[in-house]
């Protein structure tokens, strides 16, 4: 990775008329935006469909496209809905109501399947059948769960009929077979996800601008690998999960995390060569540039939680597949894997090892570079002068209050270090964020796009702990302006960020 900078911007956040972000008009609008402020990079959450909650840390596929991403406005262009389809949904500015979105936009996706079997030329009738071809190894296992899903009201699939839940061929068949039009449709929309992200992503190349993914090291209880393959996880009788995945007590909640997603049996996977994640991997290497790896301490050791527990306090430390998993992932993918370790939490040297061993960049998080007085002042790992080139420093992530937010609401002590730090008054603490995480040594610097905006904790993304009121912002319509990409182009000009076609 050459010396560059970024925005974190998740899609469902961008402004348009449907009530949630999407792949249209809007999101090539960013692009634009991202080129003229000297950006290289665009980051995203997790791309696949959510469940319970809407976290997109808790999807319902490691492979499948979100739906609610899929833009009308092309599917207009394609021919395959009417003009007069398009009225949008009646939701407040600001934010998703993912409810409301979803009931109208799966009832406006259905339509569009509809006038793809009426209107469809041969070359997109065959593109959809090679895309099914090319995709069978997990789009057939999504389909048919996404079609339970929706048969028992979305309730898991451990409340389904046990001849279903527990995948009793002839009776899968038998609803496969009762049920065709339905999972045709299902393969449709992931045919048309993978459509339009290709032609974005196409666009923000031509720009000068790489995708950054992100893979959750964990699944969901509740999605289509687990339910497909239950073998590879830590269930009981029931399908239920033994044990479960979380964080013992930390920076964001003194009960931990707990997560809930069931844990890995490791010793099954390396049996298969691990050929669960390489897939995984690959798939997402085929949508996007680099990858980061979330909860990337959880390789040497994870915190394993009963599933009787309710908080995650009582947990214990078991180790993890290490370097066995990414010397497999390199045998398949090859030896320069384009991750980013997200190594924040608990980190023990062997997590540092491993990290280095493997020569991933890690994470530096600025708002912690001031919260911790560990040795005293000066020594945080994520002050700028700390840093080391093979890094990514944020000036927050989506589970930190914003720059603004954070600022209005910490103690004058840490205020006092950032303003002497800084060298600033405080009055634009978020251009001071910015700039210090651009002038770093570290080959990248990332930011929300709310920090650059200077928005306040309304426009947080996550608040880890809490259950409600997460993952809904969303952009105005004129945040994109060209005074906010000419100083943004400045400062990564003035610290060598440019991309390379743009510099």
């Amino acid at each position: 990775m050459h010396r560059t900078s970024g925005i974190v911007l998740h899609p469902t956040c961008l402004p348009g008329p449907y009530g949630i972000g999407d792949l249209g008009p809007d999101a090539y609008r960013f692009v634009d935006f991202l080129e003229a402020a000297g950006q290289g990079l665009w980051q995203m959450l997790p791309l696949g469909p959510t469940g319970y909650g809407d976290s997109p840390y808790q999807c319902l596929s490691a492979f499948a496209g979100n739906p609610l991403l899929i833009s009308p406005d092309l599917l207009a262009e394609d021919g395959w809905l009417d003009p007069g389809d398009l009225a949008a949904p009646l939701t407040p500015a600001g934010q998703v109501v993912f409810g409301a979105v979803r009931k109208w936009k799966l009832g406006l996706l259905g339509r569009a399947y509809r006038g793809f079997l009426a209107r469809a030329g041969a070359d997109d009738r065959e593109a959809f059948a090679a895309f099914c071809r090319e995709q069978d190894h997990w789009l057939d296992a999504y389909v048919l769960y996404a079609g339970l899903k929706a048969k028992y009201d979305q309730r898991p699939w451990t409340d389904w009929p046990d001849e279903l839940a527990f995948r009793h061929p002839a009776a899968l068949a038998a609803w496969g077979r009762a049920h065709a039009e339905w999972l045709d449709r299902e393969r449709f929309l992931q045919f048309v996800f993978a459509r339009q992200w290709r032609r974005l992503r196409a666009y923000a190349h031509e720009r000068g601008v790489r995708l950054v993914g992100d893979i959750p090291i964990f699944v969901a209880h509740d999605s289509s690998e687990v339910w497909s393959h239950p073998e590879w996880f830590q269930l009981d009788a029931r399908g239920l999960p033994t044990v479960v995945a979380g964080v013992p007590p930390d920076y964001f909640s003194v009960t931990g995390q707990r997560w809930g997603n069931p844990l890995y049996r490791w010793d099954r996977l390396a049996e298969e060569d691990y050929g669960f994640w390489v897939e995984r991997l690959r798939h997402t290497l085929d949508l996007v540039d680099l990858v980061r790896i979330d909860h990337f301490r959880g390789f040497e050791a994870y915190w394993e939680i009963s599933g009787a527990e309710e908080t995650a306090v009582h947990g214990r430390w078991v180790p993890g597949p290490g370097r066995d998993l990414f010397r497999a992932l390199r045998r398949a993918l090859g030896q320069d894997l384009p991750l980013i370790a997200e190594d924040l939490g608990v980190i023990t040297e062997d997590v540092e090892d491993l990290r280095d061993d493997l020569e991933l960049p890690g994470m530096a998080i600025l708002q912690f570079a001031f919260e911790s007085t560990t040795g005293g002042f000066g020594r945080s790992q994520y002050l700028p002068h700390n840093h080391r080139r093979r890094l990514v420093v944020y000036t927050g992530t989506h589970d930190n209050n914003t720059v603004r937010g954070w600022w209005d609401a910490t103690d004058e002590p840490v205020r006092d270090h950032v303003r002497r730090y800084l060298n600033t008054d405080g009055s634009e603490i978020h251009w001071d964020f910015i700039r210090a995480a651009l002038s770093s040594v570290a080959q990248a610097a990332v930011f929300p796009l709310q920090d650059a905006l200077g928005l306040g904790a309304e426009a947080c993304m996550n608040r880890p702990g809490t259950t409600e009121g997460n993952w809904t912002w969303r952009l105005a319509d004129d945040a994109f302006t060209p005074v906010l990409a000419g100083r943004l182009r400045e400062l990564s000009e003035l610290y060598g960020r440019l991309p390379f076609r743009a510099g």
